[in-house]
């Protein structure tokens, strides 16, 4: 997630810049008969989450308007307030559920010297009470809504300062808001530590960093960031109410944690820590608050089946280590902990509440892989296990086990893809044709538009909402100005999502809707100020790397350049050359003849490559040095294409 907040931002402000309206169609009845059984279905009568949720409730914030500097609304607590009395037919029941769980906000004493401030962002903040001050437990994704949580606990507390904060991964939703919890000043003083498992950084800056566009964009399909917060359009993101759009920071770790039973005393407190690497986050840890009997597994367990592989795209995750880190947890944590937190929902209370949850959530993951690769070995393929595959009754049955956020249909394929990729071994695949093309010719096979249209009318009256999808989208595909078509895709896409369970299909579903109904909304979205802190602390190679894939060969042609690059602040060279359209650097000196040898700090460097800066002024300030062709990198530069951030996604 590292480029994405930043990302968001500039989407939802020229969202709410547009003020356009939100259309989308009532529920049909067949949409009512599939949430009335849900009811039938789930156990509802199951109130035990409520109780979880509730406890040690001391209060919130007065005014439910968090905002930034400039006055924009970064976060509303009321936001969500529709979320009360029974689901709407609009909702799936068990997602209304979760959404109305998830929703609770402000200040929770979880149990003595630990505290969660929750609903004041996707995720949670937690604050541990030691001799002299707090340590802080994830910073959320914004500096607003984790100074309002700071603020919210000072006034409920008292005024205590922060000594510590722990990361425990590297999403941007758990260290956004860093700096809006202390200085720089500070951590460099050593008056505060920053904590984090080996590896942090480079994962917080780099998961996303290459893909970085492309991947936002999805994301605001997946977090529904064009919907309106109401019972016809965004309700909830599974693991928290939504994403806070505000400014994003990072602040590196001044202590690296590697190893599983690694013991610090920060503050009089002593934590010990499990590193989980590979699981939810590249770079992971749980913590264990032995005294306190508190244990805290981070993203690693949830109220919610998580993603193997997050529609909006990331590196597939591995469902064995992550079952197999929760089997360690409970061996080394199961018999000693009353209470276990997490970063995302509410705790839970007990040992044996808290076993069962660690047992059976264990259970699901592994279901999910062995039953996966059991079937492909059988010879289905990802689509046809997705199709089929079911947690057995005794797991589906309790509530953190359902697919809010991540589920079996496609988190199998996900497991599917780790170990066979996207081809499925039908030969008819090797050479796919692109989705426009295939659409024409569908369309023309089925007897043109008006046949086409004519059976998806039908599935649609018949409440066969995929069926009426996969045939109006070939439609769009052959004839994105067929506007019937267009029309009613959106009407298949609104009960579609409607009847979700996963968020974050409900939200995928009616963007979708809205984009064929008033077209993508232009964000402008790019790499802005709230990425700096990210920017900053990129290792050098993975900055020349995303210049690689920025790199059009057209433009380049049959174009060479040979650059060294010099940055005596961070006492790095690079050597930088283009031919045959492809850019390869290498952490050297040039071992030859360059171009141009450049001598300037990364700031200037960077300013020039991905914002298009001159660098006349730098070179008459002194500030860069060339030596050789000052046009080296220019042209180099006007090689580089900007990543587009509006592309459509439901049209061709």
């Amino acid at each position: 997630m590292a480029f994405k907040a930043s990302v968001l931002a500039a989407a939802l402000g020229a969202v709410l810049a547009s003020g356009s309206a939100f259309a989308a169609d009532p529920p049909s009845t067949y949409t009512i008969k599939a949430q009335a059984e849900v009811l039938k279905a789930d156990p509802f009568q199951d109130r035990q989450d409520f109780d979880f949720a509730a406890r040690g409730f001391l209060g919130t914030r007065a005014d439910p308007l968090i905002k930034s500097a400039s006055g924009q609304t970064v976060w509303d607590l009321s936001a969500f307030d529709f979320l009360k009395g029974d689901a709407p037919p609009t909702v799936n029941p068990s997602l209304w559920r979760q959404a109305e769980l998830l929703a609770r906000n402000g200040l929770f004493k979880v149990t003595d010297r630990v505290y969660q401030v929750r609903g004041f962002d996707l995720a949670n903040i937690t604050f541990v009470k030691g001799d002299t001050g707090w340590i802080v437990i994830d910073a959320l994704t914004a500096t607003e809504t984790a100074r309002a949580a700071y603020d919210l606990v000072t006034q409920k507390l008292g005024q205590r300062p922060i000594v510590a904060i722990i990361f425990t991964h590297g999403h941007s939703d758990h260290f956004g808001g860093a700096r809006g919890l202390v200085s720089q000043a500070d951590v460099d003083s050593g008056k505060v530590k920053v904590i984090a498992p080996k590896g942090f950084l480079e994962s917080a800056v780099s998961e996303n960093v290459i893909a970085g566009t492309a991947m936002a964009r999805r994301a605001t399909y997946q977090f529904g960031v064009y919907l309106p917060k109401s019972p016809t359009g965004q309700v909830n993101s599974g693991i928290g109410p939504a994403l806070a759009v505000g400014t994003q920071s990072l602040i590196p770790p001044t202590v690296d944690i590697d190893h599983t039973g690694q013991e610090m005393i920060i503050d009089g407190m002593r934590f010990v820590f499990q590193v989980t690497p590979g699981t939810e986050a590249p770079a992971e840890m749980n913590i264990d608050m032995p005294d306190l009997h508190v244990l805290d597994m981070a993203e690693n367990a949830n109220a919610t089946m998580h993603n193997v592989l997050t529609p909006r795209g990331a590196l597939v995750r591995d469902a064995r280590v992550w079952a197999e880190y929760l089997t360690q947890s409970i061996r080394l944590y199961g018999a000693t902990s009353d209470v276990m937190i997490t970063s995302h929902a509410w705790p839970r209370f007990g040992k044996a509440a808290l076993n069962d949850f660690l047992a059976k959530h264990r259970d699901a993951y592994e279901y999910l892989h062995d039953q996966t690769v059991r079937l492909m070995n059988e010879g289905l393929t990802g689509d046809a296990i997705a199709a089929r595959l079911k947690l057995p009754p005794v797991l589906e049955r309790e509530w953190y086990d359902h697919g809010y956020y991540g589920n079996m249909s496609f988190n199998s394929r996900a497991v599917y893809q780790r170990y066979m990729g996207w081809y499925d071994a039908n030969p008819v695949h090797l050479n796919a044709m692109a989705p426009a093309d295939a659409g024409r010719r569908y369309v023309e096979a089925m007897g043109g538009a008006g046949r086409v249209l004519a059976m998806a009318q039908t599935a649609f009256q018949g409440g066969d909402y995929p069926w009426a999808a996969e045939l109006l989208n070939r439609v769009v595909f052959a004839d994105p100005a067929n506007t019937d078509a267009k029309t009613l895709l959106a009407r298949a896409y609104d009960q579609l999502g409607y009847q979700s369970e996963d968020s974050l299909w409900r939200n995928i579903y009616l963007t979708g809707a809205k984009e064929l109904r008033d077209g993508v909304q232009a964000t402008g979205a790019g790499l802005g100020a709230g990425a700096i802190d990210l920017i900053k602390n990129m290792p050098t190679p993975l900055l020349l790397d995303l210049m690689a894939v920025r790199l059009n060969a057209d433009k380049a042609g049959k174009g060479q350049v040979k650059l060294e690059l010099i940055f005596p602040e961070r006492h790095e060279q690079a050597y930088v050359t283009v031919q045959n359209g492809v850019l390869i650097h290498e952490a050297i000196p040039a071992p030859g003849p360059v171009d141009a040898t450049l001598t300037l700090n990364r700031t200037s460097f960077l300013l020039t490559a991905f914002q298009g800066a001159p660098l006349a002024g730098a070179i008459k300030s002194g500030a860069a040095k060339v030596e050789g062709d000052p046009a080296a990198l220019t042209r180099l530069v006007s090689w580089l294409d900007a990543p587009k951030g509006d592309f459509p996604i439901v049209t061709p």
